[in-house]
């Protein structure tokens, strides 16, 4: 398969977006960036219409039609009956006018193909009377059907796509003359790259106009007056049924769009429940007009210029034999190898999926299921690290461990001051039982708000704040903060009723011991004050008896 669509890895940011709107799932995820798988890719172009990022990119062919014009060789464009709603307004002549001052040797409607194509499903119902036809205009259904419903290929009409018809009477009027189509679709790259020289390069609406606004070059608004075809109707849903005779009576005709609409479809053909009908398929909701490279999408609008710019006759082209429009179409293999059942039970288990209840099915990861899933991550083509659900839960779990296991108590409220959500340390401080009693309740039901309605108002957070809860008989420190992003009020309690208690049991010893000290000294005073009262008086009568012996020595 041709690289038609290639990833700006740096934008790519991990959304899973391109996954979830790939309907068969042919994007791989590694190192958290999206990559194409082009074995399985149908080129539906979704993954590129859905970006949110811009990291798909359909490949240009733009300097390749630049040296096709250069090689001298006459270019001729084939270009898609949708372009009537990409330029809104314009008519095939003015764009004939504009494109051709690009160095091209002439353009024409790719509806003449469409023509040639319809003619030939006609004579497919009438003349080879098969069981069931599926159109074989649209590339990405024919992808799907070669990679993923093999099966149904003996019902995919043979027949050239309109594209191909168109390039091929082109080159048969002009022998030496090289063909470009241009269009809204990224298949038709990888169809004229796939099936030899009919169509030497495919650009987009995209592609054209961006080169017409570097040449400078303006497209005149104007609806001329041409030639009517109903094969314009082509583009959309129905569009090819509205060209053909339906007039086989044996037969029904229907027409399905979306590439989920035609899986639905091809595994009822594929299951042998629908016979004698002729199926229009489109893998683009809306058909061609709904194109991935159409510049802007209005489906009201530009199905109603489709029908207003179409007629009710054909084009006046004579049709070529069958043999020299016919498409031959084989099997493609995917090289994918289906996992055993045991595989898929042990990845499943390392996702968090034990039994069949665990597995939600909630395609936040892009697939529908989580077998699906666990297919993808043994195929190479997923990671489990992609799983929501395991990623919320792993988070919630851990988080949760460390909340209901931390010694400090947690209570977070909402801007209403309601209990959002409590932890066990915070329950045993406010003799809850049950975090239910209080969950969804307000806070004055078991603290004073005030501290609360505090830092709600300033936004301003309290830290180590020491208070006494006179109500549990605790002291706690806390710690009250606001997130601001999620305006949730989070108040972290460290309980210090012990510490506190052995505080004031170090406060009262102290006391004590200071007034027993105070004791101590005030008698060891009181002694000394006696002793000295003793000793002065036991001094001054020893100084008298003293005296009085001196004297009576003198006096003998």
């Amino acid at each position: 398969m041709s690289d038609c669509l290639t990833l700006k890895k740096s934008n790519c940011k991990n959304c899973y977006k391109c996954i979830r709107h790939c309907p068969v799932k042919s994007i791989r995820f590694s190192a958290n960036q999206a990559h194409i798988i082009g074995d399985e890719c149908i080129l539906c172009g979704q993954c590129v219409v859905v970006c949110p990022q811009n990291a798909k990119e359909i490949k240009s062919e733009r300097e390749k039609a630049k040296v096709l014009i250069q090689s001298g060789a006459p270019v001729y464009v084939s270009l898609a009956p949708s372009f009537i709603a990409n330029y809104d307004g314009a008519g095939i002549n003015a764009l004939r006018a504009a494109i051709m001052k690009l160095g091209f040797a002439g353009v024409e409607e790719t509806a003449i193909g469409a023509t040639i194509v319809k003619r030939e499903y006609d004579r497919l119902i009438k003349e080879e009377k098969r069981d069931v036809i599926i159109s074989s205009c649209c590339h990405s259904v024919n992808l799907l059907i070669q990679k993923y419903y093999p099966s149904v290929l003996p019902y995919l009409a043979d027949v050239l796509s309109p594209m191909q018809a168109h390039c091929s009477e082109l080159k048969k009027r002009h022998p030496d003359a090289k063909t470009v189509f241009i269009g809204p679709c990224v298949s038709k790259k990888d169809e004229a790259a796939e099936y030899g020289d009919i169509v030497d390069a495919v650009l987009t609406f995209d592609e054209l106009s961006e080169w017409l606004k570097d040449e400078h070059i303006e497209i005149e608004r104007a609806k001329d007056a041409c030639e009517e075809s109903k094969a314009r109707f082509f583009p959309t849903t129905g569009g090819i049924l509205k060209t053909m005779a339906l007039d086989e009576p044996s037969y029904s005709y229907f027409a399905v769009d979306g590439v989920g609409n035609c899986i639905a479809a091809l595994k009822e053909i594929e299951n042998g429940s629908v016979h004698n009908c002729f199926i229009e398929m489109s893998a683009c909701v809306g058909s061609c007009v709904g194109g991935p490279a159409m510049e802007k999408r209005m489906p009201v609008k530009d199905f109603t210029a489709v029908a207003q710019y179409a007629g009710k006759k054909d084009f006046d082209i004579a049709q070529p034999a069958a043999m020299d429009i016919r498409k031959h179409f084989e099997a493609i293999d995917k090289h994918v190898v289906a996992p055993t059942e045991t595989e898929i039970a042990a990845v499943l288990r390392q996702m968090g999926k034990t039994r069949r209840e665990d597995e939600l099915n909630c395609g936040s990861c892009g697939y529908n299921t989580c077998r699906e899933k666990a297919v993808a991550i043994l195929q190479g083509k997923a990671e489990i690290s992609m799983c929501l659900p395991f990623l919320k839960e792993k988070a919630e779990s851990f988080s949760d461990s460390i909340v209901n296991n931390t010694p400090n108590g947690i209570i977070v409220l909402n801007d209403k001051l309601e209990v959002q959500q409590i932890n066990r340390a915070a329950m045993q401080i406010t003799n809850l039982r049950s975090e239910m009693d209080i969950l969804g309740e307000q806070v004055v039901r078991i603290l004073n708000p005030q501290i609360f309605m505090q830092v709600q108002q300033t936004g301003r957070g309290v830290h180590n704040q020491r208070v006494y809860l006179i109500e549990y008989k605790r002291y706690v420190e806390q710690t009250v903060v606001i997130d601001a992003a999620s305006k949730l009020i989070i108040c972290i309690m460290r309980d210090v009723t012990d510490e506190e208690s052995e505080r004031n049991k170090k406060e009262e010893i102290n006391r004590q011991t200071v007034e027993v000290a105070d004791k101590v000294v005030d008698k060891q005073m009181r002694i000394v004050q006696e002793i000295a009262s003793l000793l002065g008086e036991t001094a001054a009568e020893t100084k008298i008896a003293l005296t009085k012996l001196k004297d009576s020595i003198q006096n003998e």
